[in-house]
């Protein structure tokens, strides 16, 4: 059982196929290591136990008869507790929702998910309404780094990267705004990849507007690209949602690096400070992918430091997804979130447009910079994991958790695709992440130049346990 939950989606189903192992006792496996490390990584909202035994019973009958259900049957994953599950509450995190609702509809990520006869097991943690780079809530407290329950495990997907990395689910949906599916993933040794906006639906639609994006938080490049081609098609309840795309981006992993152009930016022209273990990590993994055959250049985007337009379109976005709070209801929400919605709601529709102005010259100069690049390459943090439980890491100096996240956030405001894969530990055997970005459209890019630094060897899955196991 203990070895079920160390697979990848792509093995499980193998095993499935073969008659290896079933559905019920993949999901049994995942459940059990996903209540094991509840106490200390803090990583689910809610369980759906019993309800994933049923759909796994289902899955296990469908198997036997040789007739599965879609590309995912049987595969058990979890969901952000922003992103809607049928039957059960989304809280996202705050104590300002009402438990009490119908909760009758999948987001549309969800849908897709369960049309392909996927197994949810549960809700993973978020910060409240995913606002920020790390995942605690005054609702549902602290979630934890797999690796040091003392550090944070990022966020605002913090829960499902902690779930994936500690085998609760090969698959999680998260959403990623300005890192939240990077961040984590970074900090937690996974996969995650932030799609092209529109490649997979969202409903309802985020106030945070179209930085918002949803995408897959993996163990590897080819469960994402699985995942990919289940979640990645439109739903006519977005109406941003793009048409399908042209093929399967499973079959497109195998392409490799070579011939490929990428820029490699280390510290985008100088400036952001990063950690020299990040630092190094990186350019080993850049030069292994100069041995692979692609063309590589050290050179930097034209990233003309947009924070404050970034922030001026992210606390509007808070102070409109609260404004219908009343005051004993704001003074529920997280100190910091409150801070940020009382400064949005100050901005003025001009503030807003100039905000958007910026990042319309943005995607413009991203646009030409990848007329000579197919990949940028860059560190997708300055640094590994920080203290639990604080936005910022302490003696930084920094005020908000942009400060600490340079080189995420810029690529939602650009809509591109953009990936975290695990390269190497730092000297307390925190993760490193690499960030993978390509041209709008390109995801394919992005997950076959992943999927060759796994199959170096140079990205690994890894293997981690529950403490006491």
């Amino acid at each position: 059982m203990t070895e079920l939950t160390e697979l990848t989606a792509v093995r499980l189903l193998d095993g499935y196929r073969k008659g290896e192992w079933s559905p019920v006792e993949a999901t049994r496996a995942a459940l059990e290591r996903a209540e094991a490390i509840q106490p200390e990584v803090n990583a689910f909202v809610r369980l759906t136990a019993e309800d994933a035994l049923a759909r796994a019973r289902q899955s296990e009958e469908r198997w036997r008869r040789g007739e599965p259900q879609g590309l995912l049957d049987g595969v058990p994953v979890t969901v952000k507790d922003i992103l809607l599950l049928r039957g059960a509450p989304t809280l996202r995190g705050s104590k300002a929702v009402d438990p009490a609702g119908r909760w009758d509809e999948d987001a549309p990520s969800v849908a897709r998910l369960r049309e392909h006869g996927a197994v949810f097991i549960g809700k993973t943690t978020t910060p409240e309404y995913g606002w920020k780079g790390v995942t605690d809530s005054p609702l549902n407290g602290v979630t934890r780094n797999p690796y040091d329950p003392s550090r944070t495990a990022g966020g605002s997907s913090g829960g499902s990267a902690a779930a994936v990395a500690l085998g609760a689910g090969p698959l999680s949906l998260g959403t990623d705004g300005g890192g939240s599916v990077r961040i984590p993933a970074s900090f937690c040794g996974i996969f995650a990849l932030k799609p092209t906006y529109g490649r997979v639906p969202l409903y309802p639609a985020s106030a945070f507007g179209t930085l918002a994006h949803v995408g897959p938080m993996t163990r590897d490049a080819a469960d994402a690209a699985l995942l990919m081609d289940v979640i990645g098609h439109p739903d006519s309840r977005d109406w941003s949602a793009l048409a399908p795309p042209p093929g399967a981006y499973a079959d497109g992993l195998t392409g490799g690096v070579r011939g490929l152009r990428v820029a490699y930016s280390p510290s985008l022209g100088g400036q952001v400070a990063v950690r020299p273990e990040v630092a190094r990590a990186v350019r080993h993994a850049v030069e292994r992918l100069a041995e692979l055959g692609a063309y590589v250049t050290e050179t930097d985007p034209d990233l003309t430091e947009p924070v404050e337009a970034f922030h001026t379109l992210w606390f509007s976005g808070a102070a409109r997804v609260t404004q219908h709070l009343g005051p004993k209801q704001r003074e529920l929400l997280d100190p910091g979130l409150r801070e940020i919605c009382t400064q949005g709601a100050r901005y003025s529709a001009l503030d807003y447009l100039a905000a958007v102005d910026v990042r319309m010259d943005l995607g413009r100069r991203m646009g030409r910079f990848h007329d000579t690049y197919d990949l940028l390459v860059t560190p997708t943090l300055p640094i590994t994991a920080f203290e639990a439980g604080v936005e910022v890491p302490k003696g930084s100096g920094h005020r908000r958790w942009t400060g600490w996240t340079p080189f995420t956030y810029p690529f939602n405001m650009t809509q591109q695709p953009a990936a975290s894969v695990p390269v190497g530990a730092d000297g307390d055997g925190l993760p490193i992440g690499l960030q993978l970005v390509a041209a709008r459209h390109r995801d394919d890019l992005v997950l076959r130049a992943a999927h060759a630094l796994y199959e170096a060897g140079v990205a690994s899955a890894g293997r981690i346990r529950p403490a006491g196991s």
